[in-house]
């Protein structure tokens, strides 16, 4: 029975539970990114959002949090973590180990992505995902507030993610309201 979860996206800063105990984490061989469209929460049918997925890639690493599910909590946290993160079966559910800041090492479940899923989206540009997270909107609110969390929460735990804060700063820009020139 594993007792851990590992969150790369919304999971670390709203896991949907009060973890026992939140540790800084590092995943190796696997990489977050914006690939996987979201037709419900982030976007819609017509107009799809992206959010994170977490793929396999040697060489990589991806950081986040290790969340400790309390015991007495077990089997309800598990059932709302698979109901949560498994509604359009975009992800495979998977028992990784994870390095934690404080020397130890843990198994944990995380959700890591079905690349054969039909809203895999891997590959798109910086420009691509920009325009897409500035423009999409569903029932949890606009993309881009998504994104932004993520970002900010990353950086408020003394995570870097370059790509992630390239990303934020291109959204930004597109959302920023032209301003008219002076006439005068």
């Amino acid at each position: 029975m594993v007792h851990w979860v590992f969150g790369y996206g919304s999971l670390m800063w709203d896991p949907g539970f009060k973890p026992a105990e939140t540790v800084k984490a590092r995943l190796e061989g696997y990489a977050r990114s914006f690939c996987l469209r979201s037709t419900q929460f982030r976007g819609t049918e017509a107009a799809p959002g992206l959010v994170l997925g977490l793929d396999r890639n040697s060489g990589s690493a991806c950081d986040g949090m290790a969340m400790r599910i309390p015991g007495a909590e077990h089997d309800e946290v598990m059932a709302y973590l698979h109901a949560r993160e498994m509604s359009t079966d975009a992800y495979i559910e998977t028992i990784v180990t994870l390095d934690l800041e404080d020397g130890r090492q843990v198994e944990a479940l995380t959700y890591t992505m079905r690349k054969d899923h039909d809203h895999y989206a891997c590959g798109l540009s910086l420009s691509e995902q920009a325009r897409i997270i500035a423009t999409a909107q569903g029932r949890r609110g606009p993309n881009a507030d998504y994104l932004f969390n993520t970002a900010q929460h990353l950086r408020e735990i003394g995570l870097a993610d370059l790509a992630m804060n390239q990303l934020s700063d291109e959204v930004s820009r597109l959302l920023k309201p032209i301003q008219p020139k002076n006439s005068g």
